[in-house]
């Protein structure tokens, strides 16, 4: 009798691994693999950077309900805890930019958990101004999308130095794309830097680390605060920028493998 063979449904989280594993082998870590759909507009120069009243009610708002909220959930979903809150001292008061491995549709929860839900600011892609009630909630919880329109560029460069100047921190996914559930950390694009060194202002580094359930999930999510990096004013702004780069890379890498407790390697084509 000849057995028939049944081929195993793969979960969502096998079908991400595979998809990263084979863009990790080609070097691709900026590549956007998660389609983004079509319901969102590209901030043109009526874009409202800077909230004025009565919308700035409606932030205060969603900002209060989600420091209520938030916690509750990131801790049930994830087990999440914060590492190095003792790192934000050096940024006590000031403005300052920082980075955060971009992992999961939620991360800017996690980095408002971590660095405060009244403080923290998230620059994200055009198309993640979204219509309906997501794009509503996000617009009001302080999204700064980017924009390809020129005039709408130079009100987010002026509302970032505003924001700054009040002490604020504006979040940057400097990996420029989000591997669902992917631990490792990936190679950051300069733009973050060279607006530190343009504003004058030190970047955190943020990381996160996690345990996986058997499906895949994310469990005993640790959001690690690593310690500030400060522009060198003694170097040109092209290199002050690219060391900042270069140290932010290295203190993520040291990050996971002292959470992980082994070298960071990455897959090769060989």
């Amino acid at each position: 009798m000849q057995r028939e063979k049944v081929k195993k449904k793969r979960t969502a989280a096998e079908k991400h691994e595979l998809i990263q594993a084979a863009l990790e082998k080609h070097g691709k870590f900026d590549y956007e693999y998660i389609p983004s759909g079509d319901n969102w507009k590209m901030p043109d120069e009526h874009f409202a950077y800077r909230k004025k009243f009565p919308e700035t009610i409606i932030n205060g708002f969603w900002r209060v309900f989600l420091q209520l909220f938030s916690p509750i959930l990131l801790k049930c979903a994830f087990g999440a805890k914060v590492v190095g809150r003792e790192n934000l001292k050096a940024v006590k008061g000031k403005g300052a930019l920082c980075v955060c491995n971009h992992i999961n549709f939620l991360d800017t929860l996690f980095v408002r958990h971590a660095v405060g839900y009244f403080r923290s600011f998230h620059t994200m892609t055009e198309r993640n101004n979204k219509g309906g009630f997501g794009g509503h909630v996000i617009r009001h919880g302080g999204m700064l999308p980017f924009s390809a329109n020129y005039t709408a560029t130079k009100n987010l460069i002026k509302e970032m130095q505003r924001l700054l100047g009040k002490g604020k921190i504006i979040n940057f996914y400097a990996e420029k794309a989000m591997w669902i559930n992917y631990p490792k950390p990936r190679p950051m694009k300069e733009g973050v830097f060279t607006y530190a060194v343009k504003f004058g202002v030190p970047v955190v580094p943020l990381f996160c680390t996690f345990k996986r359930s058997k499906k895949g999930h994310i469990r005993k999510l640790r959001i690690h605060i690593l310690p500030a990096i400060m522009p060198d004013e003694g170097l040109p702004k092209k290199e002050r920028a690219e060391k900042m780069r270069a140290r932010a890379e290295e203190s993520w890498k040291e990050c996971y493998e002292s959470a992980y407790n082994m070298p960071l390697t990455y897959l090769s084509r060989n």
